[in-house]
């Protein structure tokens, strides 16, 4: 029989690999309500033919010597396990599935590394999609979902046309405040003592806009996201710094041509203290809207030229991997405050037919290891908001979230504010 192939890790999966921890897993977690039943066999069969119409999933990571100088996946053409299960149904059924997808990762030496639990929840449904980070986002596995709703249920599953905007100017760097000082820290709340991620999702209207605004509704998350650290902060006595917040950028189709994997690139939207001030809002709101753009149409490698280079096959993986993990170290001060991940509204209509019927509400939850502690995510669906507060434990406690979740209801109000 022959090998199967092998493609090597590009540089996200291979940061991601160096820098593993046990204690906080680099788990993604898809959340979807559906509001019917569905059938175990038909689910199980309809995932299974899914990924095999996305083969790049079915991977696992190809054993090697300890002086290989890369990474490899082996792509494999069925999976090595049975990838769908159904836990029992019971009142605590999702508290103890959104823990299981904080706290385990689905392995990368067996293919595919993604795990679907199917939980019962009165008379709907809802669908847990745990991803190991280290292979594969959260876009591409809703990519996957939406395919085994068009086979579960026969249904077209295709995505909406994304939203038409009219061409702008070309972007020069944008005018933004200094990088070259340590941006603020999330202030310590309640730490808990067990480690890895803790969990909190909420449903929000969707926050209005003018007709014509020059902003979009992710520059008002970002706004918002802002506004929250920053009011946090100063409730617990943060000194005042200039905030920098992650912002993934997808540029990806969503039909059945989107290149699977890890497939986003990182920036960075920068706030000086002086600049959140919700009494300014029009204008925070267009100043945030012009660096987003700008950030967005320049051209960079996913993680900067720094992840690129180190990731170039000049040393054996094992030395490689200290040397990321020790600069990661010395570059905690320097890290970004937050992550802000904003899917949009969700393109496909994760349709599985009559009797489950479609999507209400998705979340997603991105990891939030220290430094950085806390990531936001957002998606919409049916006109609502749907928000995952995401903790480091070592940082802030379920009040905290809790604290965090109001406070980020308050602002997203707040960017409502008209010219």
């Amino acid at each position: 029989m022959s090998a199967p192939p092998r493609i090597p890790f590009p540089v996200v999966d291979e940061v991601a690999r160096h820098c593993l921890q046990e204690e906080e897993p680099e788990t993604v977690h898809i959340e979807v309500h559906l509001p019917g039943p569905l059938e175990p066999a038909r689910i199980r069969k309809a995932f299974t033919e899914a990924l095999r119409r996305h083969p790049r999933v079915l991977v696992r990571e190809a054993p090697g010597p300890w002086y290989r100088r890369r990474y490899e996946w082996e792509l494999t053409d069925e999976p090595d396990m049975e990838v769908v299960s159904f836990p029992a149904p019971g009142k605590d059924a999702l508290r103890d599935a959104r823990t299981r997808a904080l706290a385990q990762a689905p392995p990368l030496t067996a293919s595919p590394p993604v795990r679907l639990e199917v939980v019962a929840d009165g008379q709907g449904t809802v669908l847990f999609l745990t991803i190991n980070h280290t292979a594969l986002d959260g876009p591409a596995c809703l990519r996957v979902l939406a395919t085994a709703a068009e086979l579960y249920g026969g249904r077209d599953n295709s995505p909406a046309a994304p939203p038409v905007r009219p061409p702008g100017a070309p972007q020069g760097p944008p005018d933004a405040p200094s990088a070259w000082s340590p941006p603020a820290r999330v202030a310590p709340g309640t730490p808990e003592l067990s480690p890895g991620n803790g969990l909190l999702v909420a449903e929000l209207p969707l926050p209005r806009r003018p007709r014509g605004a020059p902003y979009t509704v992710n520059d008002q998350l970002m706004v918002t996201t802002a506004l929250t650290i920053a009011h946090w902060n100063r409730e617990h006595g943060a000194p005042r710094r200039p905030l920098r917040i992650t912002m993934p950028v997808d540029d990806r189709p969503r039909d059945t041509t989107m290149p699977i994997g890890n497939g986003t690139r990182l920036v960075e939207v920068p706030f000086a203290p002086e600049e959140l001030d919700p009494a300014q809002m029009p204008g925070l709101l267009r100043r945030t809207a012009t660096r987003t753009r700008a950030l967005k149409s320049l051209p960079r490698p996913q993680l900067g030229h720094g992840a690129t280079l180190l990731t170039a096959p000049w040393a054996p993986v094992g030395c490689r991997a200290a040397l990321t993990r020790a600069l990661r170290r010395a570059a905690a001060p320097w890290t970004s405050t937050t992550l802000l991940s904003n899917i949009g509204r969700v393109p496909y209509p994760l349709d599985f037919g009559e009797e489950a019927g479609r999507a209400g509400a998705v979340w997603f939850s991105a990891p939030a290891r220290m430094p950085r502690g806390l990531t936001v995510t957002t998606a919409s669906t049916a006109g609502r908001l749907h928000l995952a507060l995401r903790w480091s434990r070592a940082l802030l406690g379920h009040g905290d979230g809790a604290r965090l979740r109001d406070l980020f209801a308050h602002h997203l109000h707040t960017t409502e504010a008209t010219e």
